[in-house]
């Protein structure tokens, strides 16, 4: 009787082990054609299968709606921007809403072009933001929430910008800008120099600004850096030139999923618990994807020292300081609209606690 017992004990640990096991975990991407779904996804499901986890790619519009989707039902995960996580989490309960299984070395990268050679730093974009027009890709994109934080972190520069559209997508978006007067086009993508938007900028004649300012750089969430200075190749070397290099700055790909503890279901949450723990124990090469095409991107980009970032730092800067007098007008004009004249908080200085149509750089 006593091994009867054992045996129907062990019986039962193996059903509600099997049970947690087999749950299939929804993993929320971008768009179809996206780096997102099409690239990092399968490479995760494939880790995820290999554990013993059942999941599934879904399409949705980045990292703003796989947040949401998320705060829902906390036993999904997405893929994400950390700015853009950064500035949403308040939006869907706190940042306690969402845990990050994943910050590895992969980032996407800001690039602004324009055709305005008097643009060749973010510190003179920033003194003039009230006097550009800037075009952004679809309001629900991740580049369009990178620019809201950034206007967030800079108040008294980008902050000021007021002529603001968006295109229908990244590429129409680029296209209004270099066919423009004293406009910006903004976006975020990965630093792949063979996407056909880098050519559509050298063909239409315009430039991309480096995207560096002691403000962004500053950025933390939970001690981890929001941005990184970065350089990366923007054209192919040919048998004419070496190919071209950007400076800008890059946040961090980002794998999220809700809090185990919010699941109310036993079997699921211990299920999501064991996959969390297997995720966030996972090499970063181990979900690279398993085409070389972004290894062969990361080894194209690095990381610059600080040295070197203190020098694009230092250009933007100038840029400001020639337009203090602005600035303090700026400053000025925000006191006296704040009741009880006390003047707004600038974060600029300090750490920033706490992301899209279906955008085909996802």
């Amino acid at each position: 009787m006593r091994n009867v017992a054992i045996f129907l004990s062990a019986a039962a640990s193996v059903a509600i082990s099997n049970q947690a096991w087999s749950a299939d975990f929804s993993i929320n991407t971008g768009g179809e054609t996206g780096a997102y779904h099409g690239q990092f996804c399968p490479a995760l499901g494939k880790r995820l299968s290999e554990a013993g986890f059942s999941s599934s790619c879904k399409e949705s519009a980045g990292t703003t709606e796989n947040m949401q989707i998320t705060a829902q039902s906390p036993a999904q995960l997405g893929y994400g921007q950390l700015d853009v996580l950064a500035l949403k989490a308040k939006e869907f309960g706190g940042a306690s809403n969402f845990q990050r299984l994943r910050v590895d070395d992969v980032r996407e990268c800001i690039f602004a072009v324009t055709k305005d050679k008097g643009l060749g730093s973010y510190g003179e974009v920033a003194v003039r933001a009230d006097d550009l027009r800037f075009v952004l890709p679809p309001e629900r994109s991740g580049s369009a929430a990178t620019f809201e934080y950034l206007k967030e972190i800079d108040p008294y520069g980008i902050g000021r910008a007021g002529d603001v559209i968006h295109a229908a997508n990244t590429d129409e978006a680029i296209r209004i800008a270099l066919n423009s007067d004293k406009t910006v086009a903004l976006f975020v993508q990965f630093p792949d120099p063979d996407n056909p938007r880098f050519k559509l900028v050298r063909e239409k004649g315009g430039h991309i600004v480096p995207v560096i300012d002691r403000t962004i750089l500053n950025q933390r969430i939970d001690g981890l850096h929001v941005y990184f200075a970065q350089e990366t190749q923007v054209e192919n070397a040919n048998w004419l030139s070496s190919g071209t290099k950007v400076v800008t700055a890059c946040t961090p790909l980002v794998v999220f999923t809700g809090r185990s503890s919010a699941i109310t279901d036993t079997a699921l949450r211990d299920a999501h618990q064991k996959m969390a723990v297997s995720v966030m124990n996972l090499r970063g090469d181990a979900l690279m994807p398993e085409s070389s095409i972004f290894a062969t991107v990361l080894k194209r980009t690095r990381e610059l020292t600080a040295t070197s970032a203190a020098k694009f730092v230092e250009i933007s800067e100038q840029a400001r300081e020639k337009a203090a007098p602005l600035f303090e007008k700026a400053r000025d004009a925000a006191r006296k609209a704040v009741q009880g004249g006390h003047s707004p908080k600038d974060p600029s200085n300090e750490p920033h606690g706490a992301p899209d149509t279906k955008e085909s750089d996802r």
